[in-house]
């Protein structure tokens, strides 16, 4: 065996072989239990980025130690393709989408491949193939036919030079964030599915997942179940006109006679009316129209309003209220309309504060006292006061009476509300899957037959910043006779919904499911970043629910254990330019000199000597130019040690701080694994392992070989902490290294701990480890050898070390029999030089006896 690791060599040998021999096919077998390892898809941008690897790496670790264990293991790799940011590229290179994606994504799949990834490659899909969203437009006519998906006007950001809709986070400072153009809130029709029909199904069945408690809660927020009271203000007349009741939903109506004023939306019939011969507040609905459609930006924006004239009446005490619209109301949540208490809300109290409206309390403070609202609004529960025949009553009493009167007189009635709405699925865009639907010449909608799927989106188009393509395209959108096409394409969350079941059998061109789904799925464990909690796994979770009850699944989730991994994060380093920014340099680029503790004290650019800020400790991003190029680290050190140090650095929760000398540890390792079992094969050849003929010092390292497998099969399997495994394995290979002992026995001992260290390290540098097996003889590959095993009878320990205290100080310690009696140990304990000493002249009141710890003398 050459002593020397050539991990470039290693890995290309390896993994011709697993090509070779279609090592990670998954074929379904219901003779074994299948285990579904799933890592979230990329989106092709062009190449990996650090936060991929370490993804993928996490999954592929697990992957191989499943199947080590025994499972059936399926690990497929797809493809997120469709969505705005090719669409920008294009429209930045001139070239079509679909050339700019599958130019990536023959990139990424070389670099996958690379790091050698146990993916099922025949199932490989991108989302833009038709073969795979056609599935998805066919499944949306079904849809349509059961009536849980509509279509409505919406209020939606739209973007007047680019001509879409924007998603909230693409609004800055009221902008488009690509045009540049100020953001116009704009009614247009769009398709919707009722997600809001599944919401307590969503809610309840979070108890039925293993997921982290931080991530069920940030979804129970998001469908945010509430119990409250819907009421109705009635509007009082204004010169004849007529008007429905303002209908509003409150979780506290305790605070009900504190209400000094009522607020509605821009977008609200009354404000409509109200603005008809009032140019001033015409002007003021057009101001609102240009704010985001976000709860999130209307948190913090100026509140604004203007008085409508309308007036709005209490439904129990009849007080007349003025109505305002406010710039902080959205249509698009509730009623568009909201009661206003300024006392018990700060938003409210703002907004009242600014225009000289009262601020009246009605809940006591936690001294049962009345608050002061001089700086703010009291927020707390408490008991009611100034408000009449309720007043003393505490929350949950006040809720039920009010609620009570309210129901009475036909004002209102207790309500489960959900903070869910429903899923708007349609973009502008050209890039997506289109929408199955066609108009008629008589205003009809019908969603198309089966014998029209799917419906192609043309590939060589150019795309301009004038908006969708498909609008300027009679060949796409005109079937004839006054038939038109849908010309809005899909969310790409409908894509990334069901991608995960369709990998079951994407080969089926007949179905978009098939038995196969109900062999594999639940996917086991899903491996993703927490910014994909709410959404994603929201709709995924719908969509699962929806191909339950269509028949196309037999379970009600989709993801049984969820496992979202931290960022990679990398210094940064910076110089302030002269218009007040900074310009960014790259980690590799600049000389950092440290402390004896290895903390940085002082940087400069190395082109250039001269120093540089150092702007901290932050993720990898392309703005901060810390990114590190994973391609660059696998051509210098291979995938191997990549992989090592992606799994030591940290666990797969926290953070990983990318570090140069941290890779460089990780390749030292594996350098040393490498001689060291070269080592010991020069040394001879092993006789046959008699556990009951060796002497102390083969007992532990064997003892330490089985210590070993049993943590590391602990920390994979059940913990997922793959740093302490591998961190346990190092401790075994230095006792190697330190054994020194050539005899048949030594020899043979010495082996079962090489190959330990090489199974238990095979999911996580797999290329070494397969050439390291073959090396130490066996014929058949890692791949597919079994995980090692721990021999109870190994962690045996003929003596255990105690220690023996007098009075609760530790004054000996002792090797004692393992199976020595309390009587033994005692005596031991009691004969030992130094406690002696101890007891000269003192009585002995007590001897405590902790089997396996200590001996504690009790002496006055």
């Amino acid at each position: 065996m050459d002593a020397q690791y050539k991990p470039h060599e290693t890995e290309r040998d390896a993994q011709q072989f697993w090509e070779k021999n279609q090592c990670f096919k998954a074929v379904e077998d219901t003779n074994r239990e299948k285990f579904y390892c799933l890592s979230m898809f990329p989106y092709p941008s062009g190449k990996l980025h650090m936060g991929h690897v370490r993804n993928y790496t996490i999954g592929d670790v697990v992957s191989r130690f499943q199947r080590m264990r025994g499972k059936n293991v399926l690990q497929p790799m797809g493809w997120d393709a469709f969505g705005m940011p090719a669409e920008n590229a294009a429209i930045q290179n001139r070239v079509p989408p679909a050339k700019w994606t599958f130019d990536n994504i023959d990139y990424m799949r070389r670099q996958l491949k690379a790091l050698g990834f146990a993916y099922d490659w025949d199932r490989e899909f991108a989302t833009c193939d038709a073969d795979y969203y056609r599935w998805e437009q066919w499944f949306f006519t079904k849809l349509v036919e059961k009536g849980l998906v509509y279509k409505k006007m919406a209020a939606v950001n739209w973007d007047p030079v680019d001509q879409t809709v924007l998603a909230n986070e693409q609004v800055i400072d009221g902008r488009g964030w690509r045009s540049g153009a100020l953001v116009e809130r704009k009614e247009i029709p769009l398709w919707f599915l009722k997600i809001t029909d599944y919401a307590e199904e969503l809610l309840a069945d979070l108890d039925k997942v293993d997921w982290p408690e931080q991530v069920k809660t940030m979804q129970r927020n998001w469908i945010g179940k509430s119990k409250g009271v819907e009421m109705d203000f009635d509007i009082a007349d204004h010169n004849g006109d007529a008007f429905e009741p303002l209908r509003i939903y409150t979780t506290r109506p305790d605070t009900l006679m504190g209400v000094t004023y009522m607020a509605v939306a821009a977008g609200h019939p009354l404000a409509r009316k109200a603005a008809e011969d009032n140019p001033p507040l015409a002007d003021f609905l057009e101001e609102c129209n240009r704010v985001g459609t976000s709860e999130a930006e209307l948190a913090t924006v100026e509140k604004k309003g203007m008085d409508t004239g309308y007036q709005a009446v209490h439904p129990i005490s009849g007080r007349r209220v003025p109505v305002y619209v406010a710039n902080f109301v959205l249509m698009e949540y509730g009623t568009g309309a909201v009661m206003a208490v300024p006392g018990h809300d700060q938003r409210d109290w703002e907004f009242a504060t600014k225009y000289g409206l009262p601020i009246e309390a009605v809940i006591t403070d936690e001294n049962g006292q009345v608050p002061d609202l001089s700086q703010g609004a009291h927020l707390e529960y408490g008991a009611l006061i100034h408000s009449g025949e309720f007043d003393g009553l505490d929350f949950q009493a006040a809720f039920d009476a009010i609620a009570a009167r309210l129901e009475e007189q036909g004002h209102g009635e207790v309500k489960t509300n959900f903070r869910l709405r429903d899923w708007g699925v349609a973009r502008q865009r050209y890039w997506g899957a289109p929408i199955p639907v066609k108009y008629g010449p008589e205003g009809q909608t019908v969603p198309l037959t089966d014998d029209e799927l799917p419906v192609e989106l043309p590939m060589e188009v150019t795309v301009d910043a004038s908006g969708s393509p498909l609008k300027k395209m009679p060949a796409f959108y005109d079937l004839g006779d006054g038939w038109t096409r849908e010309t809005d394409t899909f969310d790409t969350f409908m894509e990334s919904s069901w991608y995960y079941a369709r990998f079951c059998c994407a080969d089926n061109k007949d179905a978009m499911l098939d038995e196969r789904g109900d062999y594999w799925l639940p996917v086991d464990l899903y491996i993703g970043g927490i910014e994909h909690a709410i959404l994603h796994l929201l709709y995924a979770r719908f969509f699962h629910k929806l191909m339950r009850d269509f028949g196309l699944v037999n379970s009600d989730e989709p993801f049984q254990q969820l496992l979202t991994q931290g960022m990679v994060i990398a210094e940064t380093f910076y110089r302030p330019t002269a218009n007040g920014g900074k310009e960014w340099f790259n980690p590799a680029d600049v000389e950092v000199k440290r402390d004896e503790k290895g903390r940085p004290v002082s940087a400069a650019l190395i082109q250039d000597g001269q120093p540089v800020e150092m702007g901290g400790i932050e993720k990898m991003s392309k703005s901060k130019n810390n990114g590190v190029d994973p391609q660059a680290m696998i051509d210098r050190f291979g995938a191997d040690t990549v992989r090592l140090f992606m799994m030591f650095a940290a666990p797969p929760e926290q953070s990983l701080e990318w570090s140069d000398s941290g890779v460089e540890g990780a390749h030292r390792f594996l350098k040393r694994l490498w001689r060291l079992a070269a080592e010991h094969l020069e040394a001879g050849t092993p006789g046959t392992l008699d556990a009951n003929a060796l002497d102390d010092d083969q007992k532990a390292l064997r003892r330490k070989t089985h210590e070993t497998i049993s943590k590391a099969s602990d920390d994979i399997g059940r913990r997922t902490t793959f740093n302490t495994a591998i961190a346990a394995v190092m401790e075994l290979s230095n006792a190697i290294a330190r054994f020194d002992d050539t005899t048949p026995q030594g020899l043979a001992v010495a082996r079962e701990a090489v190959e330990a260290c090489v199974l238990l390290l095979a999911p996580i540098t797999p290329h070494a480890c397969h050439a390291l097996w073959r090396e130490l003889g066996h014929d058949e590959p890692v791949i597919d050898a079994t995980w090692p095993k721990t021999d109870e009878a190994a962690l045996t320990k003929d003596s255990i070390e105690l220690v023996v205290q007098v009075n609760g100080k530790l004054r000996a310690r002792l090797d004692v029999p393992a199976d020595a009696d309390k009587s033994a140990i005692e005596a031991q304990a009691m004969a030992a030089e130094n406690v002696q000493r101890h007891l000269e002249g003192k009585t002995v009141r007590k001897v405590i006896v902790v089997p396996g710890k200590l001996v504690n003398i009790v002496v006055s």
